[in-house]
């Protein structure tokens, strides 16, 4: 009897102390007399109104709302995998990357991608010729999540334009163009497009420069420059303002390693706009053409033809037989240094003002031959299309 009640004392003397030692842990505030361990018994906390009709301070989020549904995203598969080189890279220089993406997902049907930008209800997508070309077919990828085939109307190799059409209802409003002249050094813009295939993606900067040219990307270049962050798979995105309009087409970076160190380049909406109105009216670009190998006239070169070193102007080296230049009275040796009334200080300004006039329309030229000042009449030609082992003048 005697070791029946001491068990029983035994049990419920280990039980007490159990739920003491359990109590003592996880609610020690349960028990009189002593304190609890918690440093802090409570906390109060300040927490932000929320008002639905109001954005934050410097917000671009009515920019970004009104532009981004228009801008797509572009798979293409390649009738060849095998990569190209791009003019204007170098192996041991800092490269001109293209914003042009790898192979995408094993799911997605295609095997490279890119971005495009709507511009018009009836389905036309402005984008880069680098893009689309040599593509077997091209797959855009709206913003609602569609997907659909699209045709190529044409496209511009000397300036990497391409424009698409895709055949849809409903199709998200189209960007607004804004104008080339609103945008200035400075201005915040914002770059939308498909870095690296993970889906839409809007990043910001300001204009670093305008007019950029001499880069050697494109044979025809009047470049934006920006520091807004732009990576691979943001070829032929959208490049807007504050205001959420079209200022330019994403082109490329300068980049040691790839990715972005805040050089990049857009292609402004002006000439996107003229070279897209061309592609759609004659399905491509006609620009002028006078038929002479241009060299830029060096301080070394202008003293060794007998001219002031500060000369500036284009010397003929070559100039084509039966071309314009030839039947307007040009000869190689020329120093040519302007065109039309308004001075030629190089070989890329020479190739603007000629390809800006249209086949059958007269320019005046103004040489420099044996000391002597001229001036000749040229017929414009027809600039024929760029060969891989040059560019037609």
């Amino acid at each position: 009897m005697l070791n029946r009640l001491w068990l029983l004392f035994a049990q419920v003397v280990t039980i007490f102390l159990a739920a003491w030692f359990i109590t003592m842990i996880l609610k020690p505030s349960w028990l009189n007399g002593i304190q609890s361990t918690s440093l802090v018994e409570s906390i109060t906390l300040k927490e932000g109104s929320y008002d639905s009709g109001h954005l934050s301070p410097g917000s671009y989020h009515e920019a970004v709302k009104k532009s981004m549904p228009a801008v797509v995203n572009i798979f293409t598969s390649k009738a060849s995998t095998k990569s190209k080189s791009r003019k204007g890279s170098n192996s041991s220089d800092p490269l001109f990357k293209f914003f042009f993406g790898g192979q995408p997902p094993d799911e997605e049907p295609s095997s490279s991608l890119g971005s495009g930008v709507i511009v018009s209800p009836e389905g036309i997508i402005l984008t880069n010729h680098h893009v689309i070309s040599d593509a077997a077919e091209i797959d855009i990828a709206l913003a609602d999540g569609r997907k659909l085939k699209a045709q190529v109307i044409g496209s511009d190799p000397e300036t990497d334009i391409a424009v698409l059409k895709i055949d849809a209802k409903n199709l998200p409003t189209p960007i607004t163009l804004g104008k080339i002249e609103s945008v200035h050094v400075g201005d915040v813009v914002l770059a939308i497009g498909n870095p690296f295939g993970v889906g839409q993606t809007v990043t910001s900067g300001i204009v670093s420069a305008l007019g950029r040219d001499h880069v050697g990307i494109n044979t025809f270049e009047n470049f934006i420059q920006t520091d807004a962050a732009i990576n691979p798979g943001n070829s032929g995105g959208a490049l807007i303002d504050t205001r959420g309009n079209l200022i330019g087409i994403n082109t490329a970076i300068y980049s040691n390693n790839g990715g972005s160190m805040g050089i990049g380049f857009a292609i402004p909406v002006n000439l996107a706009k003229q070279v897209m109105e061309s592609i759609v009216s004659n399905g491509s670009v006609t620009r002028g053409w006078i038929g002479v190998e241009p060299q830029n006239l060096s301080k070394e070169l202008a003293e060794s033809l007998g001219l002031a070193g500060s000369t500036e102007g284009v010397l003929l080296s070559g100039v084509l037989e039966g071309g314009p230049a030839d039947r307007g009275g040009a000869k190689p040796g020329d120093v040519l240094v302007g065109v039309n009334n308004q001075s030629t200080k190089d070989v890329r300004q020479l190739l603007n003002q000629i390809a800006q006039l249209g086949p059958g329309n007269e320019a005046t030229i103004k040489v420099l031959r044996k000391g002597k000042s001229l001036e000749l009449t040229l017929k414009i030609g027809k600039r024929p299309k760029p060969t891989i082992h040059g560019q037609a003048k």
